[in-house]
């Protein structure tokens, strides 16, 4: 069962970088295309402006998990190191709930925002819906919930090891 999980942890958390990936990409891109049009055609193009930023957002809530699955997000270092084995246990548990509990509450009033944004529409796309941008939150929190049982059931510490 535990492999199991972990390989379907190991597969969305791939999604998810992925998808990151896919957000830095479209930014770039549509970054260039706004150089172009303001600077050379002297036209600018004012709705990449707009889905930079949400490409940027969407590309931090979905980087996130592949953090926390990789130990390198919520860093105790210091005490994980002075820490016998079992009290590191009990660090990664510590960290592990309480980090649920604020994805948890990323989830719920990241979907209520959403829900609630939904109405308004994006500046320089009035064909869209804020509910799309918004939706950022309780999706990256629902990959981060995956990320961080994968990284309590298989501990990774990424940053300790490159730590002088």
């Amino acid at each position: 069962m535990k492999n199991a999980f972990l390989r379907f942890e190991a597969w969305m958390t791939s999604i998810a970088m992925v998808g990151a990936c896919a957000m830095l990409a479209i930014a770039a891109t549509l970054g260039m295309f706004q150089i172009v049009t303001r600077f050379i055609l002297e036209r600018p193009a004012e709705w990449t402006e707009v889905l930079i930023r949400f490409s940027l957002i969407w590309m931090v809530f979905l980087g996130i998990p592949a953090a926390f699955r990789r130990g390198a997000m919520i860093s105790v270092d210091v005490l994980y190191r002075w820490s016998s084995p079992k009290i590191r246990r009990m660090l990664d548990w510590l960290v592990c709930v309480v980090s649920l509990v604020l994805t948890g509450i990323l989830i719920w009033w990241g979907w209520d925002y959403a829900n609630r944004g939904g109405m308004q529409t994006m500046a320089g796309l009035e064909s869209l819906s804020m509910f799309w941008a918004y939706l950022a939150m309780p999706v990256g929190a629902v990959f981060c919930v995956l990320g961080l049982i994968g990284q309590l059931l298989d501990p990774q510490r990424h940053e300790l090891e490159t730590a002088q």
